[in-house]
C-alpha cells in the first residue's frame, strides 16, 4: 500500500494555474500534490554571446528552493556564493527539456529565461518544474506573438516529466517524499507529447534494477506524461 493510498499508476492531483506573476511574460503555478513550484518565463531581447549572428534564439532555466520549502529550513544558496551541484543539474535538465521542443531559429536572436522556484517540496520538484515551465514558456511565446515580436509560436509540441520508482517491490508512478526517500529505485522521465524521450534519470538505491523493471517504469511514465500533456493542453487552450 502506498502512503498516499494511490493506485500504482495514479498521479497525485495536478494543477496548472496560469498568469500568477503579474510582470512575467508567461507564468504558471504548478502543483503535484503538496509540491508547488512557481514558474515564470522572461523575455530578454539579446541572446547569449555565442549565438550572436546565428539567427537562433535560446531558452535557459534557473531553479531554486525557498528556505522553508522543506521540513527544515535550508540556507539560501546565494549566501554560499554559488548554486549547489544539485541545483545546477536540475536547471540544466529543465533547460534541455524545453529546448528539445522549441524551434530556436523561429525565436530570432532572443533569450527566454524560465525561473522555477520551489515554494513547497514533497518530492518530484524537478518533474513538476518541467511540466509547469512548458506552460509558462507557451504563454511567453503567445505574448510575443500578440505583439508581433515573432510570427509563429516556436513550440513544436508539449513536454512534461514525471517520476517513477520501485517502492516496496512494485513499480509506482509519481513518487511523493515518503516514497522517494524509501524507494529501491528512483527514476525521472522527460517525454514529449508525441512520446519522444528527452531524458531518463534512473538510480538504484539498493539492489540494481532489471531491464524488465525499467520497462515497467517506462510504461508507467509514458502513461503519466500522457495525462500531464492533456492537462497542459487544457490549461493553455
Amino acid at each position: 500500500m502506498r502512503p498516499s493510498n494511490r493506485a500504482p499508476d495514479e498521479l497525485r492531483p495536478v494543477t496548472l494555474e496560469r498568469g500568477v506573476a503579474r510582470y512575467a511574460e508567461g507564468s504558471c503555478m504548478v502543483s503535484f500534490g503538496n509540491t508547488r513550484v512557481l514558474c515564470t518565463a522572461s523575455l530578454e531581447e539579446k541572446g547569449p554571446p555565442w549565438l550572436r549572428g546565428t539567427g537562433r534564439g535560446w531558452v535557459t532555466a534557473e531553479y531554486s528552493m525557498l528556505p522553508r520549502a522543506t521540513h527544515e529550513r535550508t540556507k539560501r544558496e546565494v549566501n554560499s556564493g554559488k548554486p549547489s551541484g544539485r541545483t545546477q543539474e536540475i536547471q540544466r535538465l529543465i533547460g534541455r527539456s524545453l529546448r528539445a521542443v522549441v524551434n530556436l531559429p523561429a525565436m530570432g536572436e532572443r533569450q527566454i529565461v524560465v525561473d522555477c522556484d520551489v515554494i513547497q517540496a514533497d518530492g518530484g520538484t524537478r518533474t513538476a518544474s518541467i511540466t509547469g515551465a512548458w506552460v509558462a514558456l507557451h504563454d511567453c511565446f503567445a505574448w510575443m506573438q500578440g505583439r508581433s515580436i515573432i510570427s509563429i509560436n516556436p513550440l513544436r509540441e508539449p513536454v512534461a516529466a514525471v517520476s517513477c520508482g520501485i517502492y516496496q517491490g512494485r513499480p509506482v508512478l509519481d513518487l511523493d517524499y515518503a516514497e522517494d526517500s524509501a524507494a529501491e529505485t528512483d527514476a525521472n522521465f522527460v517525454i514529449t507529447g508525441s512520446g519522444g524521450i528527452v531524458e531518463v534519470q534512473g538510480t538504484a538505491e539498493g539492489k540494481p534494477f532489471s531491464e524488465e523493471e525499467f520497462l515497467n517504469l517506462l510504461r508507467l511514465a509514458k502513461a503519466g506524461v500522457s495525462q500531464l500533456v492533456d492537462l497542459q493542453k487544457k490549461a493553455v487552450a
